[in-house]
């Protein structure tokens, strides 16, 4: 399958690496647009309308944050190419849109073109952007929400409905308040690292809490949340674990 893709990135330099590791690397990438000017880059994707936007978070001008809320319907998939920004990866990951972090590792762009060639076919650029661009006017994080790919196609949840995620052979169940369970097929590492840890704790290898669930906590090592869900503390995170829900 053939990409368009527009290439988005105040450094000259970077737009020149990128180019010819796609060329190289990607061959399935038709690069028809390049600039280092985000008010031009927006005319380009109006004009063009590419199905692939690689585009750089920290611009001068403009970010690629400012650029994308400026764009009505982003129908295309995204990639965003950054230097380490932990507020900005935390965005990004949180609406599951793509990212590859400056310098360039030839098989994270590989891996994140492949990703976004499938989600072309799915068509699930526009859910996720609007996400994205949602979550971002948010201040209370509580209140933004996660993007969550799953059998059935995409879930939209609120973070602060999440009670707990329950990791089974590489995949995990997710309970919420007032709502079925889901089942994703991204393991329990993956959320440990993309909730917020000052709201959730992970007990156990196969479980992560939402603190502010807790209904109570058995002296024989186990958690009982607002669900009835009755879980284990591992014994080496007891001491932790009691010493900060003293403290919330």
């Amino acid at each position: 399958m053939t990409v368009t893709a527009i290439l988005i990135d105040d450094e000259h330099k970077s737009l020149a690496i990128l180019k010819n590791k796609l060329e190289r690397l990607c061959p399935n990438i038709k690069v028809v647009g390049e600039t280092q000017d985000p008010e031009e880059g927006i005319k380009l994707i109006t004009d063009l309308e590419p199905q692939l936007v690689f585009l750089d978070i920290a611009m001068p001008s403009m970010n690629g944050f400012e650029m994308l809320q400026k764009i009505p319907q982003p129908q295309f998939e995204i990639i965003f190419v950054t230097a380490f920004d932990s507020y900005g990866i935390e965005a990004i990951k949180h609406c599951a849109i793509g990212y590859i972090v400056k310098p360039i590792d030839s098989q994270d762009l590989i891996q994140a073109v492949s990703i976004a060639t499938q989600n072309i076919t799915d068509k699930t650029a526009l859910q996720k952007n609007k996400q994205l661009i949602e979550n971002l006017g948010i201040q209370s994080f509580q209140k933004k929400k996660i993007v969550i790919p799953c059998q059935e196609g995409l879930e939209f949840v609120k973070m602060e409905n999440i009670i707990h995620c329950e990791g089974t052979d590489g995949y995990t169940k997710i309970h919420f308040q007032q709502q079925k369970p889901i089942m994703s097929s991204y393991s329990i590492g993956h959320f440990h690292k993309l909730l917020p840890q000052h709201d959730f704790y992970l007990i156990h290898k196969s479980h992560l809490i939402n603190v502010n669930y807790i209904e109570k906590y058995l002296n024989e090592g186990y958690v009982v949340l607002q669900d009835n869900h009755k879980l284990p503390v591992s014994r080496n995170k007891r001491t932790e674990f009691l010493n900060m829900i003293r403290s919330v």
